[in-house]
């Protein structure tokens, strides 16, 4: 099974009416719905949410609206490590945009998308608070700091082998 495969499972009515039942269907409930959704998949299955415009009091449009509205929202799975890149000022003056180009050339992806294999999925993130370290990013909970594009390869490599130790 491809990591960009939806993984619910194949009742989503049933699901659909746990995840309403648990937090409600009005209109004012969409954010905790959305949250839930996420927190049980890791972003949000379009067929469960149709699923659960159908049993509550917001339409697919409205639902998805709030879904794009607000970047916490997935609606891939994130591969297993999450690269976050920051780009906020110190970053950016630091050469974050060369490593975010270096990150996506090396990964074969864009910023927003998970790697074929599933193993990885590029952010850019307004600020981690490490700006002493400009640029930075975080692979998963580890921050990697004075990043240098030249050894996006070698940072990569690293960073899958400590997680594999």
């Amino acid at each position: 099974m491809s990591h960009h495969e939806c993984t619910c499972p194949k009742d989503f009515a049933a699901e659909a009416r746990d995840i309403v039942g648990a937090c409600g269907g009005g209109r004012e409930q969409a954010i905790p719905v959305l949250q839930e959704i996420q927190k049980r998949y890791g972003f949000l299955p379009k067929e469960l949410m149709r699923e659960i415009c159908k049993i509550a009091d917001f339409s697919e449009a409205q639902l998805y609206g709030v879904a794009t509205f607000y970047s916490q929202f997935r609606f891939k799975p994130r591969g297993k490590f999450a690269l976050k890149v920051c780009v906020g000022t110190a970053c950016h003056v630091a050469g974050a945009g060369a490593v975010v180009d270096a990150l996506c050339d090396e990964l074969k992806a864009k910023v927003g998308d998970t790697t074929g294999d599933g193993r990885f999925s590029i952010e850019t993130v307004a600020c981690l608070g490490c700006c002493s370290l400009a640029p930075v990013m975080m692979i998963g909970e580890d921050t990697v700091g004075y990043l240098d594009p030249l050894q996006i390869k070698k940072t990569l490599t690293k960073a899958s082998e400590k997680q594999n130790a």
